[in-house]
């Protein structure tokens, strides 16, 4: 090869003009943003983020079920390519949802309000935590188009429960996501031993961290306390403050009795939408039917709350089945790429939701690294559907259990390809069933 050839194809990159483009020359995977988030926090703040109940076998199950799939490519043509669905009567870019995480200003002192942001950018719906580190009115003003959720708990005091509903509605929030897999507070050990306990114990080990993570440090300062200002139904006036009494909430978490009634009751007082978190036990789902739910979300909490609670990925099929089309099934847990948002949606999901992996971009880089995260989603569901011969969302759920396989499962269950009119007559003989 000549110089003069070498020179064309050498190609000298300049100094990355923007932190998105800075990101897309470094991160080509969520694991890449785990990695740079892993960084950029302290180690504590970091495993808050990672850790799952006692032995985290949940946690580890959540991603290894995944690969329990394998994919069966259709050969035809693509045409037409269409990411676009409908979620709870509303549009969505793409089948995905940002699921409600607590403490999120932890990560990245923009928490939730960039979270939004990147959210509307993409168009897709957020789902804002009650245990949030932001007002929801906040939020509302940081992202006014964005289909906003509202996660709460079940409330057994009907005062305040209509008195915090008039106050996400008046925000603005469209539908309310219902926690029912956090009767008590998962054995988050990895917490324990990095101080994360109620209340907050601040260990000499906590103080290096910060100083080693300067830039994490100086955020954190320089901004409100962390508090959780969406528990209750007064809007909070002034720079949130904390408090002893709201770290125990978030890290001991208190439980009243509710029940299937409490539900029953949400249901007569919210007219929007409604998805249960955290539902697992395909029992549960002809209750939820029989209520008015209008879906579901298949969660095990990230595996963070019971240990040993089976994967969502493994326990969808009969939660598809039991449904039978009448409420909407969004699932989330150990979802990393968008290979793995196609094997759900091929099973029977309408849609998954994701929470470590935007967390990651949050940390990393704040709404770029939100909204980089989102990018690769897009860009990896939109090759897989490609090589697998779907060009809409639509057809994947239709198609989907022919073009998908369990590792247990024969091939009996895919049925014969149609045959082209114009197909040669010793191709239509090779193929008659």
């Amino acid at each position: 090869m000549k110089l003069k050839d070498i020179k064309a194809l050498a190609s000298v990159q300049g100094p990355a003009r923007s932190v998105a483009e800075r990101l897309s020359r470094k991160c080509y995977s969520v694991e890449d943003m785990r990695k740079l988030a892993a960084r950029r926090l302290p180690k504590s703040i970091f495993e808050y983020i990672e850790g799952g109940g006692e032995d985290e076998v949940s946690l580890r199950r959540n991603q290894s079920s995944f690969e329990d799939w394998s994919f069966l490519p259709k050969w035809g043509s693509v045409e037409n390519f269409d990411l676009s669905s409908t979620l709870l009567g509303g549009p969505a870019s793409m089948p995905v949802t940002l699921s409600p995480t607590g403490g999120t200003r932890l990560f990245h002192p923009q928490g939730e309000s960039a979270v939004a942001r990147a959210a509307l950018a993409e168009g897709i719906p957020y789902g804002l935590a009650h245990l949030s580190t932001s007002t929801m009115e906040d939020v509302s003003a940081a992202a006014p188009g964005l289909r906003r959720w509202f996660n709460l708990e079940p409330i057994p005091d009907k005062g305040l429960l209509q008195a915090v509903l008039e106050r996400v509605s008046n925000a603005g929030y469209e539908a309310l996501l219902v926690n029912v897999d956090c009767r008590a507070i998962g054995h988050r050990e990895r917490d324990y031993r990095n101080g994360f306990t109620a209340p907050p114990s601040i260990k000499p080990k906590t103080v290096v961290e910060g100083m080693l993570h300067p830039a994490w440090a100086l955020g954190f300062l320089a901004n409100d306390a962390i508090a959780f200002p969406n528990l209750d139904a007064d809007v909070p006036e002034g720079p949130l403050a904390s408090s002893p009494d709201m770290w125990r909430t978030l890290l001991a978490g208190s439980y009243e009795p509710t029940d299937w009634d409490d539900i029953q009751d949400l249901r007569a007082r919210w007219n929007g939408p409604i998805i249960l978190k955290g539902v697992v036990n395909p029992n549960d789902v002809a209750l939820a039917v029989a209520l008015g739910i209008d879906a579901i979300q298949v969660s095990n909490h990230g595996g963070r709350q019971l240990d040993h609670m089976a994967a969502p990925l493994d326990v969808l099929p009969d939660i598809v089945d039991r449904a039978a089309g009448q409420l909407e099934i969004i699932v989330d847990g150990g979802i990393r790429r968008g290979s793995d948002v196609v094997k759900a949606l091929a099973l029977g999901a309408d849609a998954c939701s994701i929470g470590r992996p935007y967390l990651y971009g949050l940390a990393a880089a704040g709404e770029a690294g939100v909204a980089h995260v989102l990018k690769m989603f897009r860009s990896e569901m939109t090759r897989t559907m490609m090589l697998l011969g779907v060009s809409t969302i639509e057809e994947l759920r239709t198609e989907g259990r022919d073009l998908i396989r369990h590792r247990n499962e024969a091939f009996a269950r895919t049925q014969p390809t149609r045959i082209p009119k114009a197909a040669p007559m010793g191709l239509a003989q090779m193929r008659t069933p």
